[in-house]
């Protein structure tokens, strides 16, 4: 492989990286905005925004951070993608709120939902195609899985029906539009996992995601 390919390689898994990134804040923005329910973890993040008065896209980036700290005994190791993670979707998501406004009326809030929700997986599949390294919350799902031995989908469904509970208790929104998400990411995520995969450098087979992360698959 030549130097110059290489670097195409690079620049490519970097763009679709933050750009997954990016618009991974984006889109959580619209179901915010929809007013029909958000995905687990914003749940949570909106409760605690709402309890500290602190915009939620900051409670989102310093609950990463904190998640970060679990990392440790579970010995995970993050990567270029985790710390992205982090520091990249609370930021997106506070620039998205502080443009878009609230929707009003059903046809706009539910075309809100669904371009929230369908954005949402194209944007999981473009960060996790990059291969960076999975994000905070999915790494303990998957730390949690190697540590504990219980399969993936139990620690998941515990977490986030946790996180979910202790949102709505603390005001955050709980809707169809939480339902719509939980039943459609899986398959979204995959779809667009192979729309975005990414060539190996050396031109063998593609290869999308490591393992771990493609079984979490999240938001983040």
């Amino acid at each position: 492989m030549s130097r110059q390919t290489g670097q195409r390689h690079l620049t490519r898994r970097l763009t679709q990286l933050f750009g997954g990134l990016v618009l991974y804040g984006a889109s959580s923005a619209l179901l915010v905005r929809s007013g029909l329910g958000l995905e687990p973890w914003n749940v949570l993040h909106q409760g605690l925004s709402e309890r500290t008065g602190l915009p939620m896209g900051v409670v989102l980036t310093l609950l990463g951070a904190a998640i970060l700290l679990l990392w440790i005994p579970l010995r995970q190791r993050p990567g270029l993608g985790t710390v992205s993670n982090v520091l990249v979707i609370g930021a997106a998501m506070d620039a998205t709120l502080a443009v878009v406004p609230d929707a009003h009326g059903w046809t706009l809030r539910i075309a809100m939902m669904v371009a929230g929700i369908v954005l949402n997986g194209a944007a999981t599949g473009l960060y996790i195609a990059a291969r960076f390294g999975p994000g905070p919350r999915d790494g303990l799902m998957t730390g949690l899985n190697r540590r504990t031995g219980l399969s993936v989908r139990l620690v998941r469904t515990a977490v986030e029906i946790t996180v979910v509970a202790t949102g709505f208790t603390l005001g955050g929104t709980v809707g169809v539009g939480t339902l719509l998400y939980a039943v459609t990411i899986g398959p979204l995520a995959q779809v667009f996992l192979r729309v975005f995969a990414v060539p190996s450098a050396s031109g063998g087979s593609t290869v999308v995601a490591t393992a771990q992360p493609r079984r979490a698959i999240l938001r983040r």
